[in-house]
């Protein structure tokens, strides 16, 4: 499979019947459940040792019903990657200039630091398949992850420009605000074993959050608001 290479068509959408809603509600929750599989399998064993027999085991479905929704390896490992970074993207907000500095980046880090902890496996594919060279999915970072990055480097630079933050260089800083928070899943191994091994606590962990939002928010001379919740990543200025 080649990097533009495209997953196979879905199937059209249903009628909207009783039936039909009942048979598209299946299929979400059968591909839910081979995907939530392959991420970990995918995580323990990378692209190379992870089987789709091993993936359907895990899932718990016959492996001719995984190929039914996924038809090749390829395709399955394509669309966990894709289904991680669509998380990363859509649940953590997509921070404009209009909003404050200070809350914007304080919450982007707190979702990122949440994802990672909820979501570690996910992480550590996508950490993988970069180390991979990117192979697969080269063509969706292209465009979906730099679409969306180049909006975010806009409303950098335009606090920048009205002295809002201090200058930097806008992809360097979302290239560290990345680094530093999934830091937290994908050396999750490192991190327990120099932490006597054990895992952070939730108050250990919502500790480790301010820590990380003040230490990088302070690169560009803010601040972390009281306003924004560590133990939710819920800021008051951004409720109606």
């Amino acid at each position: 499979m080649t990097s533009s290479s495209a997953l196979p068509a879905r199937p059209p959408a249903l009628r909207a019947t009783p039936r039909g809603r009942a048979k598209a509600a299946i299929r979400e929750e059968s591909e839910q459940q081979i995907l939530k599989a392959a991420e970990s399998v995918f995580a323990e064993q990378g692209f190379k040792g992870a089987t789709t027999a091993v993936i359907a085991a895990r899932a718990g479905v016959p492996k001719a019903n995984l190929h039914y929704y996924f038809p090749t390896k390829d395709d399955l490992y394509r669309r966990v990657i894709e289904d991680v970074c669509d998380s990363w993207l859509s649940r953590t907000g997509a921070f404009s200039a209009t909003d404050d500095p200070a809350v914007a980046l304080t919450r982007y880090i707190y979702a990122k630091m949440d994802l990672s902890r909820s979501r570690p496996d996910g992480s550590r594919v996508w950490a993988n398949e970069m180390i991979r060279g990117a192979r697969v999915t080269s063509d969706y970072i292209s465009d979906t992850v730099r679409r969306w990055l180049r909006d975010r480097e806009a409303a950098i630079r335009q606090w920048i420009d009205s002295g809002q933050i201090a200058p930097v260089d806008p992809r360097t800083l979302m290239f560290m605000i990345w680094a530093s928070t999934q830091h937290f899943a994908d050396f999750a191994s490192q991190i327990r074993l120099l932490n006597d091994g054990t895992d952070y606590t939730d108050a250990a962990f919502t500790r480790q959050k301010r820590h990380v939002a003040e230490i990088l928010l302070r690169g560009v001379g803010l601040s972390v608001p009281d306003s924004v919740d560590a133990t939710t990543g819920a800021s008051s200025a951004f409720l109606p």
